[in-house]
Formats: structure tokens, sequence, C-alpha cells
């Protein structure tokens, strides 16, 4: 391990050569270990050599912290033990012990071997003391400043390491806006663009959420939003004025855990069936990923819309982002501005105390899924037509516009043409969700795809109650297959999971396993059938088409026309009839 003096080795050689140069006399350092650090003349040849087997004056020097001058060295007391007292060539020595606070960390020595050195010496030895203890604290000096610097050194790198494992970002500033340093994190949060010296632009917008200020920083043309807080450093100078710690929206959605219930979701593999309606289901979906357009999904509830939102998120480009859903029935109308658009510090009486950021900031970059959007009250669609038109949006309590790239895809089981003429659903907002129309047929529609789903859900639960599962009777699945499915997937999916729970050892899947109500409305249709009145006949024919076409505008006519009457007769039947 090097000494004191060994890590300033350079220095000291150079003082060393100051030295004799000014006094005309030879010069040697030694350090703490009694190795000569630095020689000029005589020694010059000599320096890194070990000296504890003659340094008897340097040591006693050391030891006593006093300076020693010997008029005859080799005759002197402390140089009894020396090897080299018979045969000592120096005339006159002068030796200064080096103190770095109160710690004597070496000796500097003024050494003559010829006689007009020693006169000149002995006769101006005041002069000599003081350039030995300037020269001396000079040296000292210069180790304080080595320490100091690699300390300040040593703490910036520890600084520097913990920075860059932290998973915020944290900016350094001077007071001239330069970036003196960027972590890891920052680095990455500006798409792995490295501002370090560049001119920084830090502006706080006055919003506070998300248990922090919010800023906008801007440099060399990039802009970026983010949330955290500043810290003035003390004693602030061009390099080291403040530092921003921070995290950017994407960090707060990886926190949030937004994406933890569809990261793992198979997308299109979900979509399961081999009928024309599924298998065109696909191929649009294949078509539409890759769009930014919006997308509205309409269809009965159960049929999976949700799962079709996935599948256009899962092969789009979006598909690293977030994937956001909202269920717009399911929020208070209260609340459902403030989930939608995030709300800051204080913005109104119950908030969180910090904010919070909307789904639609959550979202950006990615896909935002408004389920159930029938059921969005009517100033809410003005607000969110406005953001569908301006891609920017205002937080609850205040006035800063927010850029925002999100894919919106909206849906919902109501007739929103039915509801636009009740003037319960903007007419001008349906036009803006229903740039990309895609509806989703009834199970009871796609029968073909009845035998794949039962299989698909029975190896799914199967799977997750550690059964052993086989097959499905053919019984079985023909009594799938003849079942109405009012709930229609989602029935299906409920169906085999008490299916798998009642399943015997031998993993057969029978029609004996199927839920009691399953059976007894089959049981209950079948006798409605054996004796009935034409009037009777007539309402069961007009259900059963409802049931098969939907309650939909468009369903209503597809139910008409197959049972061969006009829409208007249709509606005067089913009105006293079914309630509709």
């Amino acid at each position: 391990m090097k000494t004191l003096l060994f890590e300033v080795q350079d220095t000291v050689q150079k003082y060393a050569n100051i030295m004799a140069r000014v006094s005309g006399i030879d010069v040697e350092v030694a350090d703490s270990d009694l190795c000569r650090v630095a020689g000029t003349g005589i020694f010059a040849d000599r320096i890194n050599q070990d000296m504890s087997n003659e340094g008897y004056v340097y040591r006693h020097v050391m030891n006593t912290g006093q300076t020693q001058l010997i008029e005859e060295p080799g005759k002197h007391e402390l140089c009894e033990n020396c090897r080299l007292r018979d045969n000592c060539h120096e005339a006159v020595a002068i030796s200064k012990p080096i103190f770095l606070e109160k710690i004597c960390i070496g000796v500097i020595g003024l050494v003559g071997s010829l006689a007009v050195q020693k006169a000149k010496v002995l006769k101006n030895k005041k002069m000599y003391m003081e350039l030995l203890d300037q020269i001396a604290e000079f040296i000292a000096a210069k180790v304080r400043d080595y320490h100091e610097t690699s300390k300040k050194i040593a703490l910036i790198n520890t600084l520097d390491s913990a920075i860059n494992h932290i998973n915020q970002g944290v900016l350094i500033i001077g007071e001239d806006r330069i970036v003196t340093a960027a972590n890891k994190a920052a680095q990455k949060q500006f798409n792995n663009f490295n501002p370090e010296g560049l001119n920084v632009s830090l502006e706080a917008t006055g919003d506070q959420l998300n248990n922090g200020n919010e800023y906008r920083i801007r440099v060399q043309g990039k802009e970026m939003m983010v949330f955290g807080k500043e810290h003035k450093i003390p004693n602030p100078s061009s390099r080291y004025a403040k530092m921003l710690i921070f995290s950017d929206s994407k960090e707060f959605q990886k926190q949030s855990g937004q994406n933890a219930l569809v990261a793992t979701h198979p997308g299109m593999d979900a979509i399961i069936g081999k009928s024309e309606s599924t298998s065109s289901l696909k191929k649009e979906i294949e078509k539409i990923a890759k769009s930014s357009s919006t997308v509205l999904i309409t269809g009965e509830s159960g049929t999976g819309k949700e799962v079709a939102a996935i599948a256009i998120w899962k092969m789009s480009d979006r598909k690293d982002k977030e994937f956001v859903a909202i269920n717009c029935a399911a929020i208070p109308e209260s609340l459902l501005e403030a989930e939608l658009f995030g709300y800051v510090k204080g913005a109104f009486t119950g908030a969180a105390p910090g904010g919070r950021q909307g789904k639609f900031e959550v979202a950006d970059q990615g896909v935002l899924f408004l389920d159930e959007i029938g059921d969005m009250p009517l100033y809410m669609q003005v607000k969110l037509l406005r953001v569908l038109q301006e891609r920017k949006i205002v937080r609850v309590g205040s006035n800063q516009l927010i850029p925002v790239d999100v894919r919106v895809i909206a849906a919902t089981n109501r007739d929103l043409k039915e509801m636009i003429a009740e003037k319960k659903f903007r007419e001008d907002l349906y036009y803006r969700l229903n740039v990309i129309p895609l509806k989703l047929v009834p199970l009871r529609k796609r029968l073909e795809d009845i035998e794949d789903l039962a299989y698909y859900f029975a190896r799914h639960y199967a799977g997750r109650f550690n059964k052993k599962f086989c097959h499905i009777t053919a019984g079985a699945v023909s009594d799938l297959q003849a079942y109405s499915w009012y709930g229609n997937v989602r029935e299906l999916e409920n169906t085999m999971e008490f299916m798998i729970n009642m399943m015997d050892e031998d993993g057969i899947l029978s029609s004996a396993m199927l839920p009691s109500e399953f059976l007894a409305k089959e049981e209950k249709k079948a006798q409605a059938n054996s004796a009935q009145t034409l009037e009777e006949l007539e309402k069961a024919a007009i259900q059963a088409a409802l049931e098969r076409f939907g309650t939909t505008l468009d369903g209503k006519k597809e139910a008409a026309k197959h049972l061969g009457m006009s829409l208007a007769t249709l509606y005067r039947k089913i009105k006293p009839a079914a309630g509709h």
C-alpha cells in the first residue's frame, strides 16, 4: 500500500529539485516507512530504496517531531548503530519532519558532502531551517489537497454509483443551466439521450400530483413532462446549483401496475372458434391493428368485447405500451372526469392529497379501452369529444393542457343510434368513435365455435384446479350447442367452470354435469313447445328471433325479416308482449 508521500511522489521530487537549486545542496525525502521518495545529486539514482538500515537520524526525527542538525555525520550519537558511520561521506545534515494534521508522514533532509557546503549551511543555519520549513509545508499542503480531492472524487463516484442504481431520474444542473450530470434513469427517460453538457430549461407547471410537482423539461428541442422534486444545492456554483429527482409518466404507469392483468393475455389466441364470423373477426382485427384510428366495438354482453380490444392492442405497434381499461358504467358520474383526466393536489374534497394521473395520461402512447361507453353521461361525452378532437386533456383543478397520444377503443352492448334518437348520446361523438366499427356476433349465431370454446375453458379450469381432463362427450357437446346462451361466451365459461368442478376422476365431461338450471331452462322450453296457442307460439317465435338476432335496431330488423313481418309490426307486437 502506497504511503501518503508516495501518492504525490512527482510533486515531492519537484520540490526537492527546487530546494536543491536554491540551496546548492543535495536534498532527499523519506516517507513514514523510511523509503526514499525523492532525491537529488548523490541520491538521484537511489530513489525508491529502503533506508531502514541507515536512517537512524530520520527515525529519531519522526519519533520526536523535532528538526535535527548534525554537524559531524558519522560521529554523532544518533549514528552509532549506522553501518556506514565509519565510511560516511556526509559533511553536514539537517533533517526536518513533515507533518499532516499533527501526524508525521515523512522527513526532508538537506545533506552537504563538501566542506564548502558545510560552511555555507553553518553560516546560514536560520535561512536553511526556514527554507526547510517552507518546503515541508508545501509538501504537506500538496498531500492535503491530494487527499481532499481524492475524497471528493471518491464521494462523487459513490454518489454516481448510488444515483445510477435508483429508478428515478436525477439531473444535476449548474447556475448556468448546463446539465452537469444525468443518471442512467434520466437518460433512459430521455429515450437513451444523455443531456450532460447541454443547456436545459426547467419550468414548474404549478400542478401537484403523484406526490410530486410537475415540471416541463426542454433540452435540445426535446420536451418532457415529469413529476418530482427540485432540491437546491448549498453554496451553488456554475456547475452545481440544483438537483431534480423525477419520474416521467411512464414510470408512474409501471408503478401503478395498470397492465398487470393484460401483460400475459394471449391476445388473438384468446379469440376461439372456427366459425365464419369468428374467422372474419380475426381478419378485421389484423387489418385495423396497426392503425391509430378509434374503434367502436358493439355486441351483446358477454361476447368478448374487451378480449377483442386487447387483441387489437397486442397486434399493434403500441403493444409495448399501456393497455388501460375503464368501465364507464361502474364509475360514479361525479368521479368519472377525475378518473379519466386526473386531478391535481387539492382539486376537490375527498381527493387523494397528492393528486393523481387520469387514465388518459396513464395510457399515453398506448391504448385506452372505454367499456360501456353508452352509459357515459352527456356532460362527459362533450369533454371526451374535445379530447378526441384536440388530443389534449386538462386535469381537474388545473389549467394545464397535457398532450396525449392515445388510441381509444370504445365498446357498448347498447344501440347507440337509438340513444341518439332519444337524445341520450351525442351524434358527433358517435361518429368520432365509430371510425372503425367492429361488431361481435352473439354465441347463438356461431354454433360452430361452442365445442372449441368448451374445450378451451375446460382445459383452462382443469389446469387451474389441478384436475385431470380428457374430453367432453358427444351428448354434452350437443346439449351445449342446443342451448340459447343468453349470456354468450361469459355464460359458457361459467358453465364449463361448474362442470370441471363436478367432473369425476376419469376426466370426462358429460351432460349429467351440466348445471341444473341449465337443464331446467331447456326442459321448460320443451314443455312450452308441446301445447301452445297460436298467440303463444307467435310470442315464442318473436322472443326466439330477438334472442337470436339481438335487440339492437339492426337485430330487430333481422328478426322482422326472419319472421316475415315489417319492423313496425314487430315493434307493435313486442311492446305488450316483451315490454320493449
